[in-house]
């Protein structure tokens, strides 16, 4: 008995076959693919770019004379973040924190008790860059933004308490306090992620910059890395490479993941914003 279908007629079914998948595979991979890619809309784009345009002017302004004293208060404000990563991890390993201060000549210091040096010494350039990575994340979401400056004022508090007695540091954390709550009450708190933004990435910044500032320009024998390689052996300079290499991993795992986690548009983010602790002109509305 003869086949039904012909050796033939098999091999031109065959190739229309293979004709149809090469012409619909694409149309049936593309939204999976798209899904699964790390794609940046119109709002992440402004994001990314305000970025960048927050590395540039802060590099113009930390070397320029005379107008790098527009950074000043930023430069206390992530100082204090530094001192503030000191003050915690002392008081996670045992330790104990008697004192915080800040210097006008951009330093600053924290007086403290016990703890282990080995997480305590690298936990101020860390914890500083940590804090900016995680601010950089919620810079790009006005609600992650809000959550973010109340965050903040919490970490401020703490760090109020242990600097009660020096008036510079007291004056930065008011001031930065000050912004925030402010900025709570612009454009439905839009701007404020703009704000949080530029502090994750000075603070981000910051940790790189004083980093070659103080182990690469110029040697400073009472830095954080120079005590660390004097306790635990290793370079100064090698140890401060080590830490600005992970101050950099951590603002570039921040925007990635800003990117994966925001997808929203700025009007969504708005109403978003409106829905969670809302301004007081939110408030007289309703």
């Amino acid at each position: 008995m003869a086949p039904l279908i012909s050796s033939s007629d098999r091999q031109q079914l065959a190739r229309l076959a293979r004709r149809a998948l090469v012409g619909v595979g694409p149309a049936l991979a593309s939204p999976h693919l798209h899904k699964r890619g790390l794609s940046v809309n119109h709002t992440q784009g402004v994001t990314l770019g305000v970025i960048g345009a927050y590395v540039v002017v802060i590099a113009l302004l930390w070397n320029l004379p005379y107008i790098r004293w527009v950074l000043w208060p930023f430069k206390m404000l992530v100082i204090a973040f530094h001192e503030f990563g000191h003050a915690i991890t002392a008081c996670c390993t045992g330790g104990k924190v008697e004192s915080i201060s800040l210097d006008p000549h951009e330093g600053g210091v924290t007086h403290m008790r016990g703890g282990k040096q080995a997480i305590t010494l690298p936990a101020g350039y860390l914890g500083s860059s940590l804090i900016g990575a995680l601010l950089t994340f919620c810079g790009f979401n006005i609600v992650a933004s809000k959550v973010a400056s109340i965050v903040l004022g919490v970490c401020f508090l703490l760090t109020l308490w242990w600097a009660r007695k020096d008036w510079l540091t007291i004056a930065t954390v008011l001031l930065a306090v000050g912004l925030l709550v402010a900025f709570w009450f612009i454009q439905h708190a839009e701007p404020l992620r703009f704000l949080v933004l530029f502090i994750g990435v000075m603070s981000s910044l910051y940790s790189v910059w004083d980093i070659c500032d103080d182990l690469i320009l110029r040697k400073v024998n009472s830095s954080d890395a120079y005590v660390f390689a004097k306790r635990y052996g290793g370079s100064s300079q090698c140890w401060g490479v080590i830490w600005s290499v992970i101050s950099l991993l951590f603002m570039v795992a921040g925007i990635i993941a800003g990117l994966a986690a925001f997808k929203q548009t700025t009007q969504q983010q708005i109403d978003d914003s409106n829905d969670f602790i809302p301004t007081v002109r939110m408030l007289l509305k309703m």
